[in-house]
């Protein structure tokens, strides 16, 4: 099923259905009321749930079966999806393609009115991203890289071949620590901008989401577990534009089949060395 092109092939048939689902998500922001929350324990940005998480999965399903029907997929809303028994498989696989979903990435910062909510394909083989799509409803801008091809950037109306190659000039010092990470900022606080969203989340007030590292508001970034749907497809990304990410450890991040529950167990993306050692020594100091 496989094949080099495939990537860009799936990405090329899929856009015009993506480009309606911004419009969607657009249109509906200031009207959406959410659903009830799913069970995320205190982690506030990862439990609110709206319709229109449901139903851009729902549009993104049916496309995906009309034109793809043996791929595999996952979508982040799969338990409360009718379309989910009708796909191949949930899982990655050494002979085919995981299509992977977050339909509303920044759920939290979509409720509150913000315009740095993203929806998220991705194309993932066994051991490694081969594709993703991050589109930006309220920016009128999508970003997407292909295997070692580098990261894209262009408006809604334009089709892959007509984006340009990404090009971050000085990024600001600012440093994003995801959900369970705060304990890390004293260490980091003294030589850089450092948003601890766990705490400094606010509905009325602006934060970079992990899509900074691409507009040059972030210089970089610690997760505490990298979920392939979200922040771990933003870290390939990153990593396409040449930006160093590992794990916790300093270590690559390991193959995908490796991983469990769809997620990495962390990871650290940096836009310069010096970064990625200080973001480094920040956790082994304080795990030890």
């Amino acid at each position: 099923m496989s094949s080099p092109s495939l990537p860009r092939e799936i990405l090329q048939a899929l856009l015009p259905h993506l480009r309606v689902a911004a419009g969607y998500a657009r249109q509906i922001q200031a009207k959406i009321v959410s659903l009830p929350a799913k069970d995320a324990g205190d982690n506030i940005l990862s439990a609110a749930l709206t319709d229109a998480d449901l139903s851009i999965q729902t549009m993104v399903e049916v496309a995906l079966l009309g034109t793809y029907p043996d791929l595999a997929f996952y979508g982040e809303e799969y338990a409360q999806s009718r379309n989910t028994k009708y796909f191949s498989s949930t899982e990655l696989r050494t002979n085919n393609y995981l299509i992977t979903l977050d339909p509303i990435d920044g759920t939290k910062y979509y409720l509150d009115g913000f315009d740095n909510y993203q929806i998220i394909l991705s194309i993932l083989n066994a051991d490694s991203y081969e594709a993703v799509i991050a589109i930006s409803p309220a920016q009128d801008c999508y970003y997407y890289a292909i295997k070692n091809e580098g990261v894209y950037q262009g408006n809604l109306q334009q089709d892959l071949d007509d984006c340009s190659r990404l090009n971050i000039n000085n990024s600001a010092p600012a440093i994003l620590l995801g959900w369970g990470m705060a304990h890390l900022k004293p260490a980091l606080q003294d030589k850089y901008q450092v948003i601890d969203i766990e705490n400094c989340y606010s509905s009325t007030v602006k934060f970079p989401n992990y899509n900074g590292i691409f507009t040059g508001e972030l210089s970089g970034w610690i997760t505490k577990r990298g979920k392939f749907i979200d922040s771990a497809a933003l870290a390939f990304m990153a990593q396409e534009n040449g930006c160093i990410v590992t794990g916790l450890d300093g270590l690559p991040l390991p193959p995908l089949q490796t991983c469990q529950d769809y997620s990495y167990n962390g990871a650290i993306v940096a836009s310069n060395p010096q970064l990625h050692q200080d973001l480094l020594a920040a956790c082994h100091n304080i795990e030890h």
